[in-house]
């Protein structure tokens, strides 16, 4: 690991130059029937800077250059869509996360009871929804619909994986005189809503493509946090401290705990450090040697020595070397099937204490599906209903091309072009893995 002398990556600032240019179907001619005062509208000239660094800004101040900044989000005085001709598309896709319902309530009670749209349908299990082959239902929403389904854990649409012919989804936007086109999804629906806009685009169709993210990973570029994250470190929590209450009933007892994680270890960091009982933690970004002398086996083998106990934390994506099939498989949305490292790593252990004669007592605690499937948390339905209220914003003043995005505690329109450019990962050089490695007291478990 290199030293921490770069401060922006310290604090994790956006250093790559992006396009913050925002897409708009054309103008907007019709007063918006929200009842504001008119300091309470956003304009498209509001902005907030991309960085916030102040030596940086500073620097762009001096050099009289443009300062990257972003469109900010919010009700616009003038909307594009006339509310009581609009038609709205809402569809959910990918995995399962805590607040999926949220968003879609928030999104049909603000159509419904702020601009007074109540024409909204729902597509059915992701973009099958759309393909005429699979038969699936669309659903008309409405608040007495979706009044309760925050209490629901999962998607009350329903959600698919897989590639789905893109001309053959905007065939259907045409076909059912779609205007707006809400997806929540995270980076493979992010790809498609960015593709399904382009097609629109190429047919001089004038329907907006709106995009929330959602992650229960957190590994969205170009936001902060995403809806579900909350929740999930949560629920994390709560197997770690079970995992720690296994460890320390019985001597040499080691707790090991597999969170969500497919590239981006965040879940498991973030819960290392509410917890304070994790001693190991493992994530995808990192590097790990399970043997040698400064590698993990030898490294527990110490704080057992010392302590009697230990939490090992690991993220699905981590170590993946040790695990990954040759040649790799592949899921419907085409991305590469992990291999298992908590039941990896619980062998190994196995084997290495006992081939050292070591009584060691492990308990395993996989509770990924369950964290995925509750509903969300105060924090995140909160969260959830900015979002969806902001989007609704969006989509009705002709935005298009764009996800909601909360950066640098605002939210913001990002375009979506730039979102899917690169995945969110943790800086092993920032300073919030600096406090995981301070909380956890892990060396680099690395022999070189």
């Amino acid at each position: 690991m290199k030293d921490f002398c770069n401060y922006l990556e310290f604090t994790e600032e956006i250093i790559e130059d992006i396009d913050t240019t925002v897409e708009n179907l054309g103008p907007c001619k019709i007063p918006s029937p929200l009842k504001l005062k008119p300091q309470c509208f956003v304009t498209d000239e509001a902005k907030i800077t991309l960085r916030v660094n102040y030596n940086y800004l500073k620097d762009q101040f001096y050099k009289n250059k443009e300062i990257p900044s972003l469109e900010l989000a919010g009700p616009r005085p003038y909307i594009y869509f006339d509310p009581s001709k609009v038609k709205v598309g809402i569809v959910t896709c990918g995995g399962l996360c805590p607040g999926i319902n949220d968003v879609i309530r928030s999104i049909v009670m603000t159509l419904y009871y702020s601009y007074g749209v109540d024409k909204i349908i729902g597509f059915k299990y992701g973009l099958q929804g759309f393909i005429p082959k699979y038969g699936h239902e669309v659903v008309e929403l409405s608040p007495e619909v979706v009044k309760d389904i925050h209490t629901m854990g999962g998607t009350f649409l329903g959600t698919s994986r897989g590639h789905q012919s893109i001309e053959e989804i905007v065939d259907t936007l045409e076909r059912m005189n779609i205007q707006i086109l809400i997806m929540i999804g995270g980076d493979g629906t992010f790809r498609a809503a960015y593709k399904i806009k382009e097609e629109i685009t190429k047919r001089n169709l004038k329907i907006a493509v709106v995009a929330v993210p959602k992650t229960i990973d957190n590994d969205i570029w170009l936001v902060s946090k995403t809806f579900g994250f909350d929740t999930a470190v949560e629920l994390a929590c709560y197997a770690i401290r079970c995992a720690h209450t296994e460890a320390i009933a019985v001597p040499n007892g080691i707790g090991l705990v597999k969170l969500m994680g497919r590239h981006s270890g965040f879940i498991a960091a973030a819960a290392t450090l509410a917890t304070k009982e994790v001693n190991f933690c493992l994530i995808p970004e990192m590097d790990f040697d399970l043997d040698g002398e400064k590698g993990l086996l030898v490294e527990l083998e110490r704080r057992l020595n010392r302590r009697k106990h230990a939490v090992i934390v690991v993220a699905e994506g981590a170590g993946q070397k040790y695990v990954q099939k040759d040649p790799p498989e592949y899921d419907a949305s085409g991305n590469i099937k992990l291999g298992d490292i908590g039941k990896f790593l619980k062998e190994k252990i196995t084997e290495y204490f006992k081939n050292k004669n070591i009584e060691v007592v492990i308990r395993y605690i996989d509770p990924s599906y369950i964290i995925r499937s509750v509903p969300a948390n105060v924090e995140d339905r909160i969260y959830c209903g900015f979002l969806g209220q902001y989007a609704v914003h969006a989509a009705m003043a002709g935005k298009t091309g764009i996800m909601i995005s909360y950066l640098n505690d605002q939210f913001v329109h990002i375009p979506i072009k730039e979102a899917v450019k690169r995945r969110k990962q943790i800086n092993l050089n920032s300073r919030f893995w600096l406090s995981v490695l301070e909380s956890t007291g892990q060396g680099p478990l690395k022999n070189d």
